[in-house]
């Protein structure tokens, strides 16, 4: 993918952001969607081959639209200025809304890339499953947050959104508890592009993906009560 005109576009259309300069820009932005497309296409390939569940994800319906929801927003800015993508099996882009993990990947006009896996913001369900998996399945939890590559690659997993208090029915003093309060489950990183290397971009991506395997195994596991599921 032509990393540099990605850049440049973004970075344009984030100073132009409204309907008549992306119009009159509209061919430019088409080369670089199916490039994009060119690039989800090959990611998924790339992550099927250690993750079989997502290899027939379709990358049309991975790839997130460029157009802003502003009905409730203050900034009403028409498009947002970045490309992003998420993969999950059976095409559950939308992990809050479907639940389970998903592996997710954005390019902005700043010359940046991030990506990582997990459960961003999931439903009420998969937030009790997660906090009951890592009760119940606690060793296999701690494996998780020690595995060696997740480590190097992400850290820990982010601490965005927490509960100030251990939810309802949850130990205290039990060793995960921190997590146990998280409402988001997602590692997470970003790095600069290299422009002049465009090549380079899928393996990186790929290669951080794999590293984030574990976790996104994990909470696979991590299933909601039956009564939960027919609700």
């Amino acid at each position: 993918m032509h990393l540099r005109d990605l850049k440049n576009y973004l970075t344009e259309l984030a100073d132009n952001n409204n309907r008549p300069w992306f119009i009159m820009n509209k061919p430019r932005y088409d080369i670089l969607r199916e490039e994009f497309l060119q690039l989800v296409t090959q990611l998924i390939a790339e992550l099927g081959k250690f993750d079989p569940a997502v290899k027939f994800c379709n990358p049309k319906k991975a790839m997130f639209r460029i157009n802003r929801d502003v009905r409730f927003a203050n900034d009403k800015s028409p498009y947002k200025t970045r490309f992003s993508a998420a993969i999950a099996p059976n095409d559950m882009r939308r992990p809050s809304k479907a639940g389970g993990p998903t592996y997710y990947f954005q390019l902005d006009g700043e010359g940046r890339v991030l990506f990582g896996a997990g459960e961003y913001m999931p439903p009420p369900n998969r937030i009790k499953a997660l906090r009951r998996a890592m009760v119940e399945d606690a060793a296999g939890f701690s494996k998780v947050l020690k595995n060696k590559n997740l480590k190097a690659r992400y850290g820990t997993i982010q601490n965005e959104g927490k509960l100030q208090r251990p939810p309802k029915g949850f130990d205290p003093e039990h060793e995960h508890i921190e997590y146990i309060k998280l409402k988001s489950f997602f590692v997470w990183t970003e790095m600069d592009l290299d422009l002049n290397k465009p090549d380079l971009l899928l393996p990186l991506i790929a290669n951080g993906m794999k590293d984030a395997y574990p976790l996104v195994q994990w909470m696979r596991s991590a299933r909601e009560d039956e009564e939960e599921e027919a609700a």
